[in-house]
């Protein structure tokens, strides 16, 4: 154990493994603050731990059973001379269901105000667990698939999985608040899980898409956004500060 932890190769695959766990995880993390969103404000962050810790026990658990992950890669059929393996269906179910999902809450904002109370009173504690479940299987695979083609030693492994995830609690509490006080950022994290949904279903048939382009897509339009958020607030305080129907100060 003590020559794992003086050796400077581990530590380097340990800091490289926990970034990227913590990029592959910012899908999680959006479409867990997407869900909690709907449940009572008092509740939220209580179901957001428990969202990211079932990540992180999915992930351990994938870690354990690493025979049973490379044996997904074999073809279980084949659909018009496409093979199609264990680890293929989860992810083309799995990005059918964000697909669906993404678009479902769309489409709820869409509604309006109504549309959106009504969506709400159906979300219940246990519906939102059981998709973030779900979801966590789909982002899980991938994260672990990742970790396996990048460190040997499981424990570094395991190490990272729990780093990540623990930095992705500390943060994950901020990152819901912003996207659920700017229904805008919303929109915009709803349309980014349909464009990963998308990809999960093309990877699964094969047709592997650069996510780089992706997270680079979704970083520039949400840095649009945010210029956009402050030019609004500025533009309000001025028009505050010169508004003749100010009301009155008060000691």
């Amino acid at each position: 154990m003590l020559e794992l932890l003086t050796d400077p190769q581990v530590w380097i695959a340990f800091l490289t493994l926990t970034a990227l766990e913590l990029v592959l995880g910012i899908d999680n993390i959006i479409f867990i603050s997407i869900l909690v969103d709907k449940l009572p404000p008092e509740r939220r962050e209580f179901a957001r731990k428990i969202g990211l810790g079932m990540a992180m026990f999915m992930r351990i658990g994938l870690l354990l059973v690493l025979a049973w992950i490379v044996g997904l890669v074999e073809p279980l059929f084949t659909v018009l001379g496409q093979e199609i393996s264990g680890r293929d269906l989860i992810l083309i179910l799995g990005g059918l269901f964000l697909v669906w999902k993404s678009t479902t809450e769309i489409h709820g904002s869409m509604e309006g105000e109504e549309g959106t109370t009504a969506a709400a009173v159906k979300a219940t504690f246990t519906a939102v667990i059981l998709q973030i479940m779900v979801v966590d299987l789909v982002f899980s695979l991938d994260s672990i698939i990742t970790a396996v083609g990048m460190v040997d030693d499981v424990r570094v492994m395991i190490a990272a999985v729990v780093a990540s995830v623990g930095l992705m609690m500390v943060f994950a509490g901020t990152i819901g608040r912003f996207v659920s006080a700017h229904p805008t950022i919303k929109m915009l994290a709803l349309s980014f899980l349909v464009v990963v949904g998308v990809v999960l279903i093309a990877e699964g048939f094969d047709n592997h898409i650069p996510k780089g382009y992706i997270y680079f897509a979704m970083a520039f339009s949400l840095g649009v956004e945010v210029l956009n958020i402050n030019a609004r607030k500025r533009a309000k305080r001025v028009v505050d500060l010169h508004s003749p129907y100010r009301p009155p100060e008060t000691d």
